[in-house]
């Protein structure tokens, strides 16, 4: 995939599969919930970012699991939910680029992500980065540049005053032309 430019993102949910992705090289990684921070170090060195999909698990965390079959699989889920937090906050301390994506439906809710890393502790600037510039950065993407796409979404109040306005903006435009 590398060799046309491609990238390689690989869905974790374990420690040992987390840690196999990352020895291998991997561009980044989807989950992390049972992620080794030891690994932290090489990530940071390598580029690989750490996406860690919070919206994807937590209407389950909120539940509790009380349901659960078998009670080792709820104990899984709810300790890598709250491993997840301590996750962000290490990885982004160590200089991991932690990116706002989702894979859980309704695909697209960006802000409710950069709403998670806030609340995992990543300072507000760097979570809506996450989102937006940073993850434009890391796909390759020019930002606000002459020749670059006219992509902007204007809100009402800045969000790194006040995040929720993410859930709210003003106006969108989407390559140039105004689509909301």
């Amino acid at each position: 995939m590398h060799s046309v430019g491609g990238r390689v993102a690989v869905h974790c949910q374990t420690a040992e599969g987390s840690r196999n992705a990352v020895l291998a090289g991997v561009d980044s990684l989807e989950h992390g919930l049972h992620l080794d921070h030891s690994l932290l170090p090489r990530m940071a060195a390598r580029g690989t970012a750490l996406v860690p999909t919070f919206s994807a698990f937590a209407e389950a965390a909120a539940s509790g699991l009380p349901d659960a079959r078998d009670p080792r699989l709820r104990d899984w889920l709810l300790g890598g939910w709250d491993h997840a937090f301590s996750t962000v906050r290490a990885a982004h301390e160590a200089g991991v680029t932690v990116l706002a994506g989702t894979d859980h439906k309704p695909c697209g809710a960006v802000a409710g992500e950069i709403a998670w890393l806030i609340e995992a502790g990543m300072p507000v600037e760097a979570a809506i980065g996450a989102g937006s510039w940073t993850a434009r950065e890391w796909l390759g993407l020019p930002g606000l540049v002459d020749g670059g796409y006219a992509d902007v979404v204007a809100y009402d109040a800045d969000p790194v005053e006040d995040p929720s306005v993410l859930t709210r903006p003003a106006r969108i435009v989407l390559r140039g032309k105004v689509v909301a």
